[in-house]
């Protein structure tokens, strides 16, 4: 018998776009929280010193919202599985110069992406391919409780830097 595990969704995001600050800005802010719980990610946002902090934070809060009512989350298991920041257009403005001549001010805006994933829902859906007409489905749950370790010089006491 042919057998098939069908996973579970256990991951919601959030979106934030057009935010004006340049990607390269917000992603110095991003690198940090990947891989973190959800309560380490809100204390790290709330006692960094960048402005990008701040929409981070408001989107680390809206994707763990929509976590609690789509699936029911606790925000206790509740891991940032996913950050990232793209590049968003480019608003343009044109400074007045000397002799009738103008300049290019580039205001850049970037896109914002966080996946929180719930580590307490690690669910498959064993679904059998002969009887797959019947649906005759069997819950197996695969729960894994290990402690995630990332290695990084911030975790190791190393202080970041205000670049």
């Amino acid at each position: 018998m042919l057998k098939k595990l069908k996973k579970i969704k256990t991951e919601v995001y959030a979106l934030g776009q057009h935010i004006s600050m340049s990607a390269h800005k917000a992603r110095r802010v991003v690198d940090q929280i990947r891989g973190r719980s959800y309560e380490e990610t809100l204390m790290i946002l709330e006692l960094m010193p960048y402005r990008a902090c701040y929409h981070i934070l408001k989107l680390v809060y809206s994707a763990a919202a929509n976590a609690n009512y789509n699936m029911d989350s606790n925000e206790s298991n509740l891991v940032i599985s996913q950050a990232q920041v793209n590049e968003g257009t480019a608003t343009k403005k044109l400074k007045p110069r000397a002799r009738g001549r103008s300049f290019t001010i580039k205001r850049q805006t970037c896109h914002i992406i966080i996946v929180v994933k719930d580590i307490s829902l690690d669910e498959y859906i064993e679904v059998d391919f002969l009887d797959s007409f019947s649906c005759s489905k069997k819950i197996k749950s695969k729960k894994k409780y290990k402690a995630m370790v990332y290695h990084d010089i911030y975790t190791n006491g190393g202080i970041w830097d205000k670049k």
